[in-house]
């Protein structure tokens, strides 16, 4: 069957469509004036009984059939808990103008279907019927209603094609972060026990040359990045899980970053990291989370820097005093506004950086949850090719 019409029955204003729009169907095709009408009265007489019980009634004028013999047709679907029966008047009558009449119902929903042949004298093909669509589907409004009508229809569709595309990629989502979390919990054994291995055999470097000493060395180097993205992996997924845990302590910042940033300078000894302490604070903060933060942040400094190039950290409470700002500055390859603007997204990275750094684009989105969840916030301001600063804030406690 192609459908021609599809009118939905919510009152008494569509049952003037529901007539206009029959008689209107009737005269594209070109019957009588008599058919049409019959025909249209017919719909009308359903269409009326379902108004009459529910607000849920949708009405489809369709052809079935296929070259050269076809039928014209019209389909009531409604539901109601009112009982209905064939011999109901409206539909007693309605049968009486159109023999070719059908009635079925499954618990509270009803289908009333009613047509008749269309003569091989209108000489319709496939190419007229899907004209007769096409007419219908840029036809002129009859009413100020039917316009109204129409614009809620594409608005109610539109809302629902987003509402869906919203629950497919919350879907793909979920999707997503269930592989992670199995993906990164697998990972992490394999990874545990060759860094285990790894450590033993850095034990033994009295037992073999400096030759394989390098090269259990490199295995260590990759064995800890191996590890670091499998735990970075876990965060996301009890990120998106809610799940992630805070153990929050009493801090004194100063010390903490003093104390952190010593520890990593040990780590990035290639380049020059100067400390410039603020007026002393104490934070409520969980003190693993917050040296992640500090860790990823100086990590990034020093991945997109020059070698021997100068690194700063710097504290200072804000104008309120109500927080304390750590700022870390680089004078590396900087970003672009388009990259300011999406570097916290999850998994994102500069089309420029993909291929000379290697990374998988979650330690700022990492970071910007655990400093969002501490109660601060993380921003960046950078200049492409002279260098970044990103800021983060903590609330400072009150005496």
């Amino acid at each position: 069957m192609k459908e021609i019409l599809d009118i939905s029955l919510e009152n008494e204003m569509d049952l003037v469509l529901a007539h206009r729009r029959s008689m209107q169907v009737g005269e594209q095709l070109g019957l009588t004036v008599a058919t049409r009408t019959t025909f249209a009265t017919a719909v009308s007489e359903i269409s009326r009984t379902a108004i009459e019980y529910t607000d849920n009634g949708r009405l489809n004028i369709l052809i079935s059939g296929k070259y050269p013999r076809y039928s014209l047709y019209a389909r009531v679907v409604f539901d109601s808990d009112q009982t209905f029966r064939a011999t109901d008047e409206g539909f007693f009558y309605a049968k009486k103008l159109l023999p070719d009449f059908s009635f079925s119902s499954s618990g509270n929903a009803y289908v009333i279907e009613m047509g008749l042949g269309l003569p091989r004298s209108l000489k319709l093909d496939e190419t007229k019927l899907s004209a007769l669509k096409l007419f219908f589907e840029n036809v002129i409004p009859l009413n100020a209603y039917e316009e109204i009508k129409q614009k809620n229809f594409q608005l109610h569709r539109l809302t629902g094609e987003q509402e869906e595309e919203i629950r497919m990629r919350r879907d793909l989502d979920e999707k997503k972060s269930e592989f992670i979390s199995v993906a990164s919990h697998e990972l992490k054994t394999p990874i545990t026990v060759v860094k285990a291995y790894t450590q033993m055999l850095k034990l033994l470097k009295d037992q073999y040359t400096d030759k394989v000493a390098g090269v259990i060395d490199k295995l260590d180097v990759q064995t800890t990045k191996l590890s670091l993205l499998a735990q970075q992996l876990m965060d996301v997924s009890k990120v998106e899980n809610g799940s992630l845990l805070y153990d929050l302590v009493d801090v004194d910042l100063n010390e903490f970053v003093n104390e952190t940033v010593t520890m990593l300078s040990n780590v990035h000894s290639s380049n020059q990291i100067n400390i410039s302490l603020g007026t002393p604070c104490r934070i409520m903060a969980d003190p693993l989370r917050l040296e992640q933060v500090l860790t990823n942040l100086l990590g990034n400094a020093v991945k997109y820097s020059a070698r021997n190039a100068a690194i700063d950290i710097e504290t200072v409470l804000s104008e309120t005093g109500d927080s304390v700002i750590i700022k870390v500055t680089d004078c590396g390859i900087g970003m672009s506004s388009a990259g300011i603007a999406k570097i916290f997204d999850k998994f994102y990275r500069m089309d420029d950086v993909t291929t000379s750094h290697p990374g998988l684009g979650m330690g700022l989105y990492i970071s910007s949850k655990i400093i969002s969840e501490h109660g601060g916030k993380i921003w960046v301001e950078s200049t492409l090719n002279q260098g970044s600063t990103f800021f983060f804030t903590i609330p400072v406690q009150t005496v």
